[in-house]
């Protein structure tokens, strides 16, 4: 298991266009993946806990990355939301 704190540095966070491709992407993986924002835990494939959580630019979460393929699937989300860019 792979568990990281990420500060998010997506322009505007992770709003309806992001989340819809980090869900999509993330599909591509086997690994389970977990958001851990404001003392509650989110499923990161699903597009409805992603948009419930809220994730602004600049916030702090923590990220845990559980499967065969947690390293891919890992540096694959670390490169998405530290990524100074607007989707």
């Amino acid at each position: 298991m792979i568990e990281k704190e990420i500060t998010i540095t997506l322009k505007d966070g992770l709003h309806a266009r992001p989340a819809a491709e980090f869900v999509k992407n993330l599909s591509n993986y086997t690994s389970e993946v977990e958001i851990q924002s404001s003392n509650r835990s989110y499923n990161a494939k699903s597009i409805l806990g992603l948009m419930s959580a809220g994730i602004k630019e600049g916030q702090t979460v923590m990220v845990k990355v559980n499967g065969p393929d947690e390293e891919e699937a890992f540096n694959w989300l670390e490169s998405f939301l530290s990524k100074d860019r607007k989707v």
